[in-house]
């Protein structure tokens, strides 16, 4: 098994990798899996505009619309498609495995969308963009440093017009989607005679309006139920559906009846996990040591509170979905443990949950999980990092 890998995967490692099926030849798959980029479907005719700059082909990705693959080393921050952003040519960087969870997630035109683990953001961008001048997308993360990437990333795209963003904990965030107003008369009239009403998001705000939200923040915290606490709104888009209500009623909680058929009819929860099947990742274990690799990804103690983890998120995301609508639940990880284990007991703790196929993955380059219906994205199978879907949608009982 040694000689099949180039990185001097340690013991411990290996038996990890036999223990989940896994090939250790995967890691050193990083020489020839390409990166990938995604161009705005507006952005498609300057393909040979953006490889005259990079001095690389573009290949289409024939089985993932609007997504084109580069050679492994060339370095895409330095293009101009991929700093400006919002002028002129639009492109970012996600890989292919995690562009097909979010086909799989089926977004249509109106969908309100939750993306539960929403950092850094490349996701939530692309679902930003499927959603164009229509819907919702509420993205939330415990993570603030993250949350502000994602922030940071909807702004350079001038993808957030409909967005909001929240740092908060996905296994307990509480909050439903908000009907929205669809032009500028309606967004001021909205604010118009509510003092404390959310105005136009502005980065820069007044210190007393600051102080004054601060304030208010704190009376109605004081006065929410568990669940609506801690979830800190730090963005939020013109039509979001945010600019008029008051904090009160921004952070109202719902009730069960109330989810069944004003709840998110699409939610992505692509939860925390050891990041084994990510083969650049595992490489920069080189670098901080194989004994930080044993502590981060083989500790039972972490794996074990991960799982833990993820099941509580992919059951809060389920619990905040609509009667009828879908959720695709996602890791990084290709072990066992972490996938198909954590969709076996979700399954028997929620009569209302179904799995279902995943219609565009007839032509995906991928392997089905240990559970039928369920897919698997790996290096030497599909080219991409590895990536675990599953999807589910939620039945009336």
């Amino acid at each position: 098994m040694e000689e099949s890998s180039r990185l001097p995967l340690p013991d411990a490692f290996l038996d990890f990798l036999l223990a989940n099926g896994l090939d250790p030849s995967m890691y050193t798959a990083s020489d020839s899996t390409p990166r990938y980029v995604r161009l705005k479907p507006s952005c498609e005719d300057f393909v040979e505009e953006i490889e005259d700059e990079m001095k690389c082909k573009l290949e289409k990705v024939g089985w993932l619309p609007g997504f084109y693959s580069l050679p492994p080393d060339i370095q895409i921050a330095s293009s101009r498609a991929y700093r400006e952003g919002k002028i002129g040519i639009q492109m970012y960087g996600i890989d292919a495995a995690s562009g097909a969870a979010v086909r799989a997630l089926d977004v249509s035109a109106g969908d309100h969308v939750l993306d539960l683990c929403a950092a850094p953001g490349a996701k939530l961008c692309m679902i930003a963009d499927i959603l164009g001048k229509s819907g919702s997308l509420t993205g939330v993360d415990v993570a603030s440093q993250r949350m502000a990437a994602c922030r940071t990333l909807l702004q350079k795209y001038a993808l957030g017009d409909r967005c909001r963003l929240f740092v908060a904990d996905g296994t307990t965030f509480a909050l439903l989607p908000v009907m929205f107003h669809s032009d500028s008369k309606s967004c001021k009239s909205a604010v118009e005679g509510k003092g404390d009403a959310f105005r136009e998001w502005t980065s820069r705000r007044p210190y007393k309006e600051r102080k004054k939200a601060n304030k208010v923040m704190k009376t109605i915290s004081s006065q929410l139920v568990r669940g609506t606490q801690n979830q800190e709104l730090i963005f939020y888009g013109r039509h979001s559906g945010v600019v008029g209500l008051t904090r009160s009623e921004l952070y109202q909680p719902a009730c069960e009846c109330e989810v069944s058929r004003r709840g998110y009819d699409k939610v992505l929860v692509d939860a925390e996990c050891t990041h084994d099947g990510s083969i650049r990742h595992i490489q920069k274990f080189e670098q901080w040591g194989w004994t930080t690799f044993q502590r981060r990804v083989l500790d039972a103690e972490r794996t074990d509170s991960l799982t833990a983890l993820q099941l509580r998120l992919l059951s809060n995301g389920f619990n905040l979905l609509k009667v009828g609508g879908s959720l695709v639940y996602s890791t990084c990880s290709l072990t066992v443990a972490q996938n198909e284990d954590v969709v076996e007991q979700f399954l028997k703790e929620h009569a209302s949950a179904e799995l279902r196929e995943v219609e565009d993955a007839k032509n995906w380059p991928c392997n089905s999980g240990r559970i039928p219906k369920t897919l698997r994205f790996d290096p030497l199978t599909s080219q991409t990092s590895g990536l675990f879907v599953a999807k589910f949608m939620k039945l009336a009982i």
